[in-house]
């Protein structure tokens, strides 16, 4: 099986150094103010020049609100389990449910023995994890009646009490390679997570089948367990190798990854600033939209030609033309062009009410090109309609961004936040995320699409251009605006940053949220007038 079906989640892998601790904290903080779903530590005990991984994933826990933890992996020979399970439910605990356990069955025994340890085979290492994990599920299990009893070869535990249950189902995660501790794996974790710098070319696949086999031996199925990957590498202007090259090369590798080898968890080894903001900014979006793309064309059913389709054989026939079938969303009542609506066509989009907030213009909004007239005598299926209600239904979430910020805006004013937070709460948003490259949006992507070259050739716009021709100014225009309206999302940033250093600077700040508003109310508006209908006559879902 290549997709296991799993939702995609990103995170960071901080090396936890003590040279600098607040900037290892720092850098964990900025993994969730740019939108990661999860930081990890590795976990080694034994070395002098790493915080110790529990003490820094509490305080760590201390310093983020959504943000997922997890140590990457746990040395389980220095940790023994009974305590151990205790103090992932208690951080569990205190952090609302945002802690997972990674662990290892040890490495490095030199440095294991020397700290007290106890030097394992292979072997050995597999079975005392064995034992540990029915340590802690027993420790969790708080439903249970009687002390937790496990008379193992390598862990003992004789009676103890249960408790505390974290406050989530925690999952556990498996750093595995061999063949013993990959079957383990498939009947007790809850994923695996190798490094992609240790794996051979068809190690994942190969793992994979282990893991599914032990899985499905053990009364369950392959999808009980999540695939998630350790990854690294350097973002640079031209391709250089495996994950070394522009975002847009790795977000098509690490979709392939996905679609292929059925990971759903990337990590990324990197204490970078920058490196994070591109992996969370350009590229986990783009991998978002890539392989939502592809499962929905790979479920679509069969579709059935209408009378009027059926005789434009060149588009009947391309498979990627399908989409799965989904009602049309219930539109708010909206007044639009006649054209559009067309008495069969319900997708309404959003006018321009022509309100401007600020007397600076962006562009020249009456030199917009227009698309064909169309036929107001077709008709469509709620099918056909789908993609533009979701446009619509996304411009909305985009709307609603927008009256956000203005409100992000009004509490510094007020004194309530300050202007750092501010800029924190808008850099985490999804129209900030986004790098206005590419103007296709859809509501089962789970994410605006963003950069152009990252999915140039499966985007919507070149889709639009193949199919018709007469809308290619129309996209050229859109695409345009795109980098118009980053700019100005830049400006916005200036403006808060300004703020920080002169609070007199309130009235600037407005000014730039209000070209803002201008600008994205109406593009967006621009967009569903000239989309929302072709998107249904030449069926790109």
């Amino acid at each position: 099986m290549s997709d296991y079906g799993h939702d995609l989640v990103f995170g960071s892998f901080v090396t936890p150094s003590n040279d600098d601790p607040d900037r290892t904290v720092g850098v964990a903080v900025l993994s969730e103010q740019v939108g990661l779903d999860l930081v990890t530590f590795q976990d080694h005990p034994y070395q002098p020049a790493f915080l110790d991984t529990w003490t820094l994933l509490s305080f760590v826990a201390a310093r983020t609100n959504r943000v997922h933890l997890a140590a990457n992996v746990t040395n389980l020979p220095l940790r023994p389990p009974a305590v151990l399970a205790r103090s992932v439910a208690s951080l569990d605990l205190l952090s609302g449910g945002r802690v997972g356990l990674g662990l290892g069955a040890g490495a490095f025994w030199d440095a294991i023995e020397a700290m007290g340890g106890r030097r394992l085979t292979p072997g050995q290492g597999v079975r005392a994890l064995e034992e540990a994990i029915e340590v802690i599920r027993q420790l969790w299990d708080t439903e249970t009646r009687g002390g937790v009893r496990v008379d193992g070869e390598f862990h003992r535990v004789v009676g103890a009490k249960r408790g505390p249950a974290p406050a989530h189902a925690v999952p556990i995660w498996l750093g595995a390679y061999k063949p013993r501790m990959l079957q383990l794996t498939g009947r007790r974790a809850d994923g695996w997570l190798p490094s992609l710098g240790y794996l051979q070319p068809g190690d994942l696949a190969k793992g994979n089948a282990i893991i599914d086999d032990a899985a499905q031996q053990a009364g369950r199925v392959p999808q009980d367990v999540r695939r998630l990957l350790n990854i690294s590498g350097q973002f640079s202007a031209v391709g250089r190798g495996q994950l070394n090259g522009p975002a847009e090369q790795w977000a098509r590798e690490l979709t392939e990854l996905a679609l292929e080898e059925g990971v759903s968890t990337f990590i990324l080894a990197s204490d970078d600033p920058d490196d994070l903001r591109r992996f969370a900014g350009e590229v986990a979006p783009a991998v978002r939209e890539l392989v939502a793309a592809e499962r929905e064309r790979a479920a679509a059913p069969e579709r059935t030609p209408t009378p009027d389709r059926a005789a434009e054989p060149e588009l009947a026939a391309e498979p990627e033309l399908a989409a799965e079938p989904a009602p049309v969303a219930a539109a708010p009542v909206r007044a639009s062009r006649a054209s559009v609506t067309g008495g069969a066509f319900a997708v309404v989009p959003t006018p321009d009410d022509g309100v401007r907030r600020s007397d600076q213009q962006v562009w020249d909004e009456s030199v917009r090109p227009t698309g064909p007239t169309p036929d107001p005598d077709r008709t469509y299926t709620p099918h056909e309609q789908a993609t533009g209600a979701h446009l619509v239904q996304i411009h909305d979430g985009l709307r609603a961004e927008l009256a956000q910020i203005h409100d992000l805006i009004e509490q510094v004013a007020a004194g309530e936040i300050d202007a750092g937070t501010a800029r924190s709460h808008i850099n985490t948003m999804t129209m900030r995320q986004n790098r206005w490259t590419l103007g296709v949006y859809c509501e089962s992507y789970c994410r605006i699409v963003t950069t152009h070259h990252t999915i140039e050739d499966q985007s919507l716009f070149p889709r639009l251009r193949a199919r018709d021709p007469r809308l290619g100014p129309v996209v050229d225009r859109l695409e345009q605006e795109h980098h118009v309206i980053h700019d100005v999302l830049e400006g916005v940033d200036r403006a808060l940053v300004a703020y920080v250093g002169s609070p007199d600077g309130l009235t600037e700040l407005r000014a730039a949220v209000d070209l803002l508003t201008d600008a994205l109310l109406s593009h967006l508006s621009y967009e569903e007038r000239e989309l929302v209908e072709p998107l249904a006559r030449l069926g790109i879902a």
